[in-house]
């Protein structure tokens, strides 16, 4: 599965514990990352200086259902069954 241009739900929904720049504590749950720009894409795609673990994430059906509010919800319910 390919990520949906500007959805972004994976930079929103999911808290991130390692440092971002412009987020050197990483970022809590349900806010966005600093990075994530005005059309809802990663300003450090490509970057080395983006988070390993954003870096591996790998859009899959059941994280992004069909849309990006699905999106929403399915990692917001993931973050909270995890945290």
């Amino acid at each position: 599965m390919q990520c949906r241009k500007g959805c972004g739900a994976c930079c929103i929904a999911p808290s991130i514990s390692s440092p971002i720049p412009g987020m050197p504590n990483g970022k809590p749950a349900n806010t966005p990352c600093v990075q994530l720009d005005s059309d809802n894409l990663c300003k450090l795609f490509g970057d080395p200086r983006r988070p390993d673990v954003c870096a591996q994430f790998s859009a899959e059906a059941y994280v992004c259902g069909d849309n990006r509010e699905q999106a929403l919800i399915l990692l917001s319910t993931l973050e909270e069954s995890t945290s």
